[in-house]
């Protein structure tokens, strides 16, 4: 997946607003001031981290050559995906749409209203 179409694919999520609260290279997706994905733009292939059901992201992992522990990031609940081709473009979107999702999940009833 290219990177205009992956931006695109996620800054089209309900209430998702982008941010660079790290340096001017890690570009963050938010929901609610929460994150959900975050792409390092300076990394060929580019990678990309989301969350992740626990169960779900060791499975991926041991699919998966290029979907690997999430870098920097709590290892149970995040994977980090290696931009690289490899994976086909539905399960990118699937991937971020389980990441928008879960970071929605644990919003505040109220906060989950306004994004919805």
């Amino acid at each position: 997946m290219n990177y205009e179409r992956l931006h695109d694919y996620l800054q089209c999520k309900p209430g998702a607003v982008v941010d660079f609260p790290f340096d001017p290279v890690t570009l963050v997706f938010k929901v609610g001031g929460k994150m959900f994905a975050l792409i390092i733009l300076d990394e060929q292939p580019l990678r990309m981290n989301l969350k992740c059901d626990p169960a779900q992201a060791q499975a991926l992992r041991d699919c998966f050559p290029a979907i690997i522990p999430g870098y920097h990031m709590n290892k149970r609940h995040w994977n980090t995906l290696i931009l690289d081709g490899s994976l086909p473009d539905e399960l990118v979107c699937a991937l971020i749409d389980d990441s928008y999702a879960l970071v929605v999940k644990g919003l505040s009833k109220s906060l989950r209203q306004k994004v919805a």
